[in-house]
């Protein structure tokens, strides 16, 4: 009896092993607050003492200067950008026919 007891107790707990995301809690739009890597800061490059040879930087990752404003703010109501967009396509006006 003991034995279905706990599988009984076991079955009701599962779902909270989800976390409260099943919810619709404050955690399932938490992209919308300030984010760990928006406060990165560029870094002085790199300083060779003197005497050794500067590294190969050839094949060094080259980032862009942006060139354009930042996107507007995501209101609490939008989805996140890791989330896909709803997918729904437009049907052509139909012509009328001669």
């Amino acid at each position: 009896m003991k034995f279905v007891r706990g599988i009984v107790l076991l079955l009701l707990l599962l779902p909270l092993a989800g976390g409260c995301h099943i919810f619709g809690g404050a955690t399932a739009k938490a992209c919308h607050g300030q984010q760990p890597y928006q406060k990165a800061t560029t870094v002085a490059p790199l300083k060779i003492p003197a005497g050794l040879d500067a590294p190969d930087t050839t094949n060094a990752l080259k980032l862009p200067t942006l060139n354009e404003p930042a996107p507007a703010a995501r209101k609490g109501n939008q989805p996140c950008l890791d989330e896909p967009p709803p997918f729904k396509v437009t049907q052509p006006a139909k012509t009328p026919q001669a």
